[in-house]
């Protein structure tokens, strides 16, 4: 088994399915850049693998799958050992998938939105609208986190998506600890598995460092 993934590390998406990557232990991976910066997803090639032309993208022999959140539970449920960071648990999973959703409903569109601005729109700043959804997002996680996870008592796919999303809307605007305690600790928490500094903090910088030069 060799698994293909097209890839741009910057990327949360692209992050977010590395972190799974190193949680599940798998090492037999190619791994393509895509430079979505210089426009290599609108290629030919390109397209016809992946219609909609998004990263990451995944080959797995014959199969082919694109969307981060799939992915990473296509990873968990064909090379997972066991179902812990994905429970079969009706309910456990209903709530995971939940975390999921709105991770691509709320978190990853804030983040889209201001990130494009700032790097195809020349933008130097954030408007009004951008920062109170991105406020929205961080409000609606701190409730969320009654819990030291996410969705339950241990990690699992929903922590690794959205902390790929937080962790990078946070080089954007700053988490105060005083209005979001819960999400300040569930950060913390993050930041400190293997997983994370692995599969997120390398990509985490070259964010950060695209951003920083695009408003410099």
């Amino acid at each position: 088994m060799v698994l293909t993934l097209y890839k741009l590390d910057a990327s949360p998406p692209v992050r977010a399915v590395y972190m799974t990557i190193e949680s599940l232990g798998i090492s037999d991976v190619e791994y393509i850049d895509v430079n979505v910066l210089e426009l290599d997803q609108l290629k030919e090639d390109f397209i016809k693998l992946n219609p909609q032309h998004t990263i990451p993208t995944l080959v797995d022999e014959d199969f082919i799958l694109w969307d981060s959140h799939a992915i990473m539970t296509y990873l968990i449920n064909t090379y997972g050992e066991n179902d812990s960071l994905y429970p079969l648990e009706p309910k456990r999973r209903a709530l995971i998938d939940q975390r999921l959703h709105f991770d691509s409903g709320i978190l990853f569109p804030a983040l889209r939105e201001a990130t494009g601005a700032i790097i195809y729109g020349e933008a130097t700043s954030l408007t009004p609208k951008m920062l109170d959804d991105i406020a929205k997002g961080y409000e609606f996680t701190e409730k969320f986190l009654t819990i030291p996870w996410l969705a339950g008592e241990d990690i699992t796919v929903a922590d690794l998506c959205c902390v790929a999303t937080i962790s990078t809307l946070k080089e954007l605007v700053a988490i105060d600890e005083d209005l979001y305690p819960q999400l300040t600790d569930w950060l913390k928490r993050c930041s400190d598995e293997d997983f994370y500094k692995k599969g997120n903090e390398p990509g985490l910088l070259q964010y950060r460092e695209l951003i920083t030069s695009k408003l410099s």
